[in-house]
């Protein structure tokens, strides 16, 4: 399938999240959020009991998409999609996976599993924590009827995220760097949007708190080695992107000049090179686009009008996703199942 882009070749504004591209992206989760296998649990099996357990008796609500994060934040687009787009031809189709999903009784059972099963205290910690957040954020702020069923339903699955990041967060010594689930930078960002949005002055304060801690002293960021091989996000890009949600205007641009060298900016500015999109890791490299596009565009909006990376990074932000875009349907299921979400989040103005 060739997706339509709503601009020409050469146009110079951001791509837009139109309602034929909407549709061609809602596909994407709509075909693998039922899709039990392949799937990758990421459940640690403690006798011999649990061997004959099914991904789907794990997890009622989150079993498809090949692991329970992709399935979260294909359910967070499907409701996004829903929001910005009601009266798109799928919407219908959206509604029904969103109702047979976010059931009370499915999940209290994924609220369950945190408790129910040894050694599930790391599970999911924090890329999965954070789009249970999103998902949470994106279902408190929708004045719809389903919407707030949905909300209501979550809400124990929210509790018992959002108390585990409350205990694990002062234990957190250090901060993880790297480009692919366990960064701690996203996660924090994400976490911070669902405080402001649902008024948790203390969890956001901590957040604040600790990312100042994790990151104010940060200088000269060696980003003139990303990526990794297999990254979706940029390390540096992901600090900047957090920190803007940190700092006031001001400080964060003394921050932003003091993080960056040129030729970190020159690098992380390059397009990724994707050898094969049929590779489950390599394909990746198309959700970092994705992800550096959002960030840039962030920073951006939160720089002051003189300053140069404003505009870059406006400019930059274009590239990445008018690269990414088209590859998002010429890979297998090691993208589709997850890349669409990327595409939308990176889409959002």
């Amino acid at each position: 399938m060739l997706l339509v882009l709503p601009f020409s070749a050469g146009a110079q504004q951001i791509p837009k999240l139109t309602d034929e591209m909407a549709i061609q992206l809602a596909e994407k989760p709509l075909h693998c959020i039922s899709q039990e296998y392949p799937n990758k649990t990421a459940h640690i099996i403690n006798n011999a009991g649990e061997v004959t357990l099914t991904p789907r008796d794990l997890h009622p609500s989150f079993y498809g998409c090949f692991d329970w994060h992709s399935s979260v934040h294909g359910h967070w687009m499907l409701v996004r999609l829903l929001k910005a787009r009601p009266g798109m031809a799928a919407a219908g189709d959206m509604e029904k996976i969103l109702d047979l999903s976010l059931t009370k009784e499915n999940l209290q059972k994924e609220a369950d599993y945190f408790t129910q099963y040894q050694l599930t205290t790391t599970f999911e910690r924090t890329y999965g924590w954070a789009w249970l957040l999103k998902l949470d954020e994106e279902l408190a702020d929708w004045n719809h009827p389903k919407a707030k069923i949905w909300h209501q339903n979550l809400k124990p699955l929210t509790d018992k995220i959002l108390s585990s990041w409350k205990t694990y967060l002062p234990k957190q010594t250090y901060p993880n760097r790297t480009g692919v689930h366990p960064n701690t930078a996203f996660a924090m960002a994400f976490a911070i949007d669902w405080a402001r949005t649902t008024k948790d002055r203390d969890f956001e304060n901590q957040l604040m708190e600790k990312a100042r801690y994790f990151y104010l002293k940060d200088e000269k960021t060696p980003a003139y080695l990303e990526p990794d091989g297999s990254d979706f996000f940029s390390p540096s890009l992901e600090i900047a992107d957090l920190m803007r949600r940190v700092l006031p205007q001001k400080e964060f641009t003394a921050w932003l000049n003091r993080f960056y060298e040129k030729r970190s900016l020159e690098n992380i500015e390059k397009i990724p090179v994707v050898s094969d999109l049929s590779d489950y890791q390599t394909v990746h490299l198309v959700g970092l686009s994705f992800s550096k596009a959002w960030c840039m565009k962030g920073i951006a909006k939160s720089l002051p009008e003189e300053h140069p990376l404003k505009k870059e990074f406006t400019k930059t932000a274009q590239v990445f996703l008018t690269n990414g875009l088209p590859l998002l349907f010429q890979g297998n299921y090691g993208g589709d199942h997850w890349l669409a979400s990327f595409a939308v989040y990176a889409l959002q103005e």
